[in-house]
């Protein structure tokens, strides 16, 4: 196996092979979605990342069609929002979320957030999550934004250790202790914000697209930052998920696959981490804070 196919695959705890590069499409309006993810095929992903919360998997579906791309080709992930957790409304958000697709089955189904103050309905969510892989309705399940402990309680009270765990990670916030606690399970760490978009979108000081460092290495490989830090994911073994509407973009980040970071470079962005979380903390979602109804398909 060559570097690059090592680098553009990743194989999960199941045996499941998973493109190691996503598209996502948090934020992305849904009049935007279809030629985003459209697109984004046409350069070349077979990953594409949604979730029922970010109320655009219907365009996504769409985008998929239009692409020409047979369905054995494109690997389908989606998330289960806060408030459709429980046994049966899991089971009910996986009938919504693939008619809305257009999809008999999902690649990988993760659950959005751990919710600590109604873990039990969390671990119910994924027992639903455990039935649709024993049913083979879905090849590969996981979680998002869990936290160690979060990972301990879930696996103490369930049978099938999570493929996944999607957690915020860039170079200003690595997480280490997740991304250990994944590791010594076998999980595999994805990360959501890759290019540290939430430390510049909200323009709150200088983001990560602007740090000197990372623009070093950049200019010491004729590429550009973002490229940088996607390499730096890949290179450590890491699922990355990027976002973009603009095809230029969603293409430079596809460009990632021609050069390789030296482990100093690899130790510079590490040594970037501010411990400072872009995101909403885990401790504090709960369907009243982040109330959200999944509409129906």
């Amino acid at each position: 196996m060559t570097e690059t196919a090592t680098l553009n695959s990743l194989t999960l705890n199941n045996g499941i092979t998973m493109p190691a590069l996503g598209f996502g499409v948090f934020q992305t309006p849904p009049d935007e979605t279809v030629e985003a993810v459209a697109s984004a095929l046409r350069i070349g992903y077979r990953h594409i990342d949604t979730a029922a919360a970010y109320l655009n998997e219907r365009e996504v579906g769409e985008g998929i069609r239009r692409s020409g791309l047979d369905r054995s080709e494109i690997f389908i992930e989606t998330k289960v929002w806060i408030s459709d957790y429980g046994y049966d409304e899991t089971l009910h958000a996986f009938e919504k979320s693939t008619r809305k697709l257009g999809v008999d089955a999902l690649d990988l189904f993760i659950l959005h957030q751990p919710m600590p103050k109604r873990f039990d309905a969390t671990v119910q969510a994924y027992r639903a999550l455990e039935s649709l892989l024993a049913d083979g309705r879905v090849r590969a399940i996981g979680v998002s934004n869990f936290m160690p402990d979060h990972l301990a309680s879930l696996l103490e009270q369930t049978s099938v250790v999570p493929a996944v765990n999607q957690v915020e990670v860039h170079p200003y916030f690595s997480q280490p202790e997740v991304r250990a606690a994944d590791a010594a399970h076998g999980i595999l760490t994805q990360a959501w914000s890759p290019i540290g978009g939430i430390t510049f979108y909200r323009g709150e000081g200088k983001g990560t697209l602007d740090d000197d460092v990372i623009g070093g290495i950049a200019v010491n490989h004729g590429k550009t930052p973002a490229q940088v830090m996607l390499r730096w994911h890949l290179q450590q073994g890491r699922s990355a998920i990027p976002k973009s509407v603009r095809a230029e973009r969603i293409a430079e980040n596809f460009d990632v696959f021609d050069f390789e970071l030296a482990s100093p470079e690899l130790e510079a962005i590490d040594r970037l981490d501010t411990g400072v979380r872009g995101g909403p903390n885990p401790a504090d979602i709960t369907t009243e804070t982040f109330a959200l109804t999944i509409p129906e398909a």
